[in-house]
């Protein structure tokens, strides 16, 4: 936790913002449905991102809230973040050891498998000196690679796109878009690893649920609607797909 520090002047208009996007909140934790296009962190935290707006919540003595998980900037979904020290070191940990269970939903392109259902298991290679990607497809024995495992389940076809269920067992680095390029499916407005705008205004990826223990001993779960564009994609790509309920 941030000690002490002087707690910048945020607007009234930003203030609504950050607190319109929480899904849950109790003295340990908050939960936010973050929206595409808002970052979790900056360098130097010079842009406006979630972290940044955590600042709203904090308290007289300069303490905030914490971040101990991330998602990318153009991923829309969950993000939790701990209220106190304790809880920051419990929810660290569950992350790290990878006891968190993650639900995200993706709108693909190409041909995925004939299959149902399978499992993408290609250790991958961060690079943060690269421009273009933060991290790139490795293998076995090559010199820092991590182990990186995706499940993914067909939820809906229509020619050339696929609507899936992933579940990371692990977290890496841009792990879904990766390991989805991998087998020749970019996920819809990826900039980085697919076509981009030429496929969708976002990133249609969305971390739907999230499954953790608490800083108490309780499993929770926590579910984030699709956004609106999410849901128009799906409707129109996908029209006799239910969508699921807020």
């Amino acid at each position: 936790m941030t000690r002490n520090s002087p707690v910048p002047i945020i607007s009234e208009r930003d203030r609504a913002y950050v607190r319109s996007l929480v899904i849950y909140e109790d003295k340990n934790i908050i939960v936010f449905n973050k929206p595409s296009g808002l970052p979790v962190q900056t360098r130097g935290n010079k842009s406006k991102n979630l972290d940044y707006l955590l600042w709203v919540f904090a308290k007289s003595n300069g303490k905030r809230p914490k971040l101990v998980h991330r998602i990318d900037a153009e991923t829309s979904g969950v993000v939790v973040v701990a209220k106190t020290h304790p809880s920051a070191v419990h929810l660290s940990k569950v992350f790290a050891d990878h006891n968190a269970e993650k639900t995200y939903h993706a709108i693909v392109e190409g041909e995925i498998l004939d299959q149902s259902n399978g499992t993408i298991d290609i250790p991958l290679v961060i690079r943060p000196n690269n421009p273009n990607k933060n991290a790139v497809l490795g293998h076995n024995g090559m010199k820092n690679a991590k182990p990186a495992k995706t499940l993914w389940k067909v939820l809906s076809r229509t020619g050339r796109r696929t609507l899936l269920e992933l579940t990371p067992h692990t977290g890496r680095t841009h792990q879904l878009r990766i390991h989805m390029n991998a087998i020749g499916c970019s996920i819809l407005g990826d900039r980085m690893y697919g076509t981009g705008r030429l496929s969708a205004k976002r990133l249609m990826l969305h971390a739907s649920s999230l499954v953790i223990s608490s800083p108490n001993g309780d499993k929770m779960k926590f579910e984030a609607p699709w956004p609106h564009e999410f849901q128009q994609q799906v409707a129109c790509l996908f029209p006799k797909f239910p969508i699921p309920s807020e």
